[in-house]
């Protein structure tokens, strides 16, 4: 027999033994969702970060090959490979899943937020250390003739303006693979928002 406190009844013994098992069961349903959406969100990060990563072994061969570099080859690919991924990986924590978790994105800017940082941490960014690295390098084993006072970045860039034609490649992957990621991202958050939402 239910017994009153307060106005209130307190549960018997009985309904107490029926509610438990229901309350593990939800809480266990709850981190099989979280476990899930952990899961996808880490492999399309890290799918992410890879390409690139790709961005940069391809940005690297093609300045080596305008600057006639073949010196610190281990140490230029090493740097190239993960400094995008680790960069583009962080830059996607912080610009996506942080805001995605705090509610303050729509799908849109989410995608956009996705392929801002596929194009900014795997096409800018590396292609810009490649052009630094390998141009001190040249500089450095007289590879190449130095530049003339004055137009120093525009000498290099006519160095290589044909072959960099090439990072377009790179650039229409990570922005695709930007906005996949983003809808992806947006798609799983939401899917399990709802069935928290709805088990609550």
């Amino acid at each position: 027999m239910a017994t009153y406190t307060h106005g209130q009844p307190s549960p018997s013994p009985g309904d107490a033994k029926l509610r438990r098992p229901m309350v593990i069961e939800i809480i266990e349903k709850k981190i099989e969702y979280l476990r899930k959406e952990k899961a996808l969100n880490i492999y399309g990060t890290v799918g992410f970060g890879t390409t690139a990563s790709f961005s940069g072994v391809l940005a690297n061969f093609i300045f080596r090959h305008c600057f006639k570099v073949k010196h610190d080859t281990l140490k230029t690919y090493a740097s190239l490979t993960t400094l995008p991924f680790l960069s583009t990986i962080v830059t996607y924590k912080l610009f996506v899943t942080d805001a995605l978790y705090s509610g303050n994105i729509s799908k849109e800017n989410c995608v956009l937020r996705s392929s801002l940082t596929g194009i900014v941490c795997g096409v800018l960014y590396p292609s810009a250390l490649a052009f630094i690295k390998n141009g001190r390098l040249a500089v450095k084993y007289h590879t190449v003739p130095l530049p003339p006072k004055g137009r120093v970045l525009h000498y290099w860039l006519m160095l290589c303006h044909t072959e960099i034609k090439a990072m377009v490649i790179p650039l229409v992957l990570q922005t695709v693979v930007g906005v996949f990621n983003g809808l992806q991202h947006y798609a799983i958050f939401e899917s399990t928002l709802e069935e928290t939402v709805h088990e609550d």
